[in-house]
């Protein structure tokens, strides 16, 4: 389970490349903070229903925004 996690944080990133690719290119910035907070909340939304603590599942999505933000703000390609 561990590893698939991995792998679709791998996938994610990937994915966040290439949006930040076409973001530069269009002069698009890369945090979108309105779309971020729908985001946030449909997560809550999702875990209370999953039985999870919305908030400890909002506080791991932060952290999965800012490493595609980061990825997204990265020039190079992998």
């Amino acid at each position: 389970m561990d590893e698939q996690i991995l792998q679709s944080l791998s996938e994610r990133a990937e994915i966040c490349r290439s949006i930040g690719l076409v973001k530069e290119k269009h002069g698009i910035p890369i945090q979108d903070f309105p779309r971020e907070n729908d985001v946030y909340a449909h997560i809550r939304e999702k875990a209370a229903e999953l039985g999870l603590d919305p908030y400890h599942i909002e506080e791991i999505y932060r952290q999965i925004v800012s490493m595609c933000s980061a990825v997204q703000g990265s020039k190079s390609e992998k």
